[in-house]
């Protein structure tokens, strides 16, 4: 039997790279699945992609009310709400000195507030044996130059995780992470490197990791089934580290 047979989840940014991959395993593994992204276009790609049974929905979760259309859409739709993975966000790397205000606010409104606000208004559809999933990084345990913002705001996730794990645990629910090292995803091409910097970039990358390449947005993918699964439903507060042993072999 499939191992989320007849579950509801959904998947913000869920458009491409690790979202889409994990839409496109939940819906193999029999969940009804609803995805948010922002951008119509990939939107729509992805709904070819994963069929017109999954609901695709536009939405920024820094928006409060784009995550009530989002929730109000899933009530109408199916009632409930048995996974979630809090998988939006954005990567962007400055050095200190040129860090400013509107840099950081955005960072932390997309990775940090924007999750937060939207577990909490997922909460209320969720029951007993539920599931939560967020998307942290590997950068929230590495002193990785230029990465100060971006690895507080996913830092500020894994923190959550503990925090809610032991909040949401009296509804019966679970709450976990999965922590990604470099993976091949359309993340990289949004750096603002040249396509020649990325591919330095990359091979640099590649050389310092002991399996020699970047994950793929299924590796990722498998963890979070995992981790919604009922699999795991003996893990809570954990973050799962899917980086081909680049932490724990090297950077520790």
């Amino acid at each position: 039997m499939p191992r989320l047979n007849g579950k509801v989840a959904l998947i913000t940014g869920g458009t491409s790279g690790i979202g889409l991959a994990t839409a496109q395993l939940f819906v193999r593994e029999g969940a009804r699945v609803a995805i948010t992204g922002q951008n119509q276009e990939r939107l729509d790609s992805a709904s070819k992609t994963l069929g017109t049974e999954v609901l695709a929905i536009r939405a920024d979760t820094r928006a409060l009310d784009d995550l009530d259309t989002v929730f109000t859409q899933i009530k109408e739709r199916w009632g409930r709400l048995d996974i979630l993975f809090v998988n939006a966000g954005i990567t962007k790397f400055s050095p200190l000195l040129d860090v400013d205000e509107a840099f950081i606010n955005e960072t932390m409104d997309i990775n940090f507030k924007g999750a937060l606000f939207t577990v909490q208004k997922a909460v209320p559809l969720m029951k007993e044996n539920s599931s939560i999933v967020f998307n942290t990084s590997i950068n929230n345990q590495m002193g990785m130059p230029n990465s100060g913002i971006y690895a507080a705001s996913k830092a500020a996730l894994r923190s959550l995780v503990r925090v809610l794990a032991a909040e949401l645990i009296e509804r019966g629910i679970r709450v976990n992470a999965v922590s990604p090292g470099p993976t091949k995803t359309p993340l990289y091409n949004k750096l603002g490197f040249s396509q020649q910097q990325l591919e330095q970039v990359a091979t640099n990358l590649q050389q310092t990791i002991p399996m020699k390449r970047f994950g793929k947005p299924q590796e990722i993918a498998s963890a979070v089934l995992f981790l919604a699964s009922d699999e795991a439903s003996f893990v809570l507060g954990e973050e799962l580290v899917v980086d081909g042993g680049w932490t724990r072999l090297i950077a520790a």
